[in-house]
């Protein structure tokens, strides 16, 4: 026979799918820093193009790049050399972190970072599908 429950305060409370799932995701993230939008707001990515890559003279895998953001020049230092050439990086569009805190990388100033994703295949840089304008914000 089944029980009635003649108090609603007593029902328990299940939660609804879309809290179980966010509790799954939110666990399985627990081994990485969770970060608030506020936290993604502050950082600034914009679309810039490659105007020259050199071969960095202290390390095997960094490039010296300079990039155009639409409104000045950079110089960034990236990982990438184990996956392109310099004539491979020339024009091409990609994304950057603008507003990183300038480092010296080897002994060498760098200006921001571009993205990029990577795997066991290598590195592949991140960039806009269509040539948009230089110093868009990339959101």
């Amino acid at each position: 026979m089944t029980e009635q429950i003649k108090d609603p305060a007593n029902v328990p409370a299940v939660p609804p799918a879309s809290v179980v799932s966010n509790a799954s995701a939110a666990s399985a993230a627990s081994a990485e820093s969770v970060m608030t939008i506020d936290d993604f707001k502050k950082f600034k990515f914009i679309v810039a193009q490659i105007k020259e890559a050199a071969i960095h003279p202290n390390a095997d895998k960094l490039f010296v790049v300079k990039v155009d953001t639409g409104t000045e020049e950079r110089q960034l230092v990236a990982g990438i050399r184990r996956s392109y050439t310099p004539e491979q990086l020339v024009g091409r569009r990609v994304v950057i972190v603008a507003n990183l805190a300038p480092a010296v990388i080897r002994g060498v100033a760098s200006q921001g970072m571009i993205l990029a994703a990577s795997d066991d295949q290598g590195i592949s840089i991140l960039a806009p599908d269509r040539d948009v304008a230089l110093g868009s914000t990339v959101k």
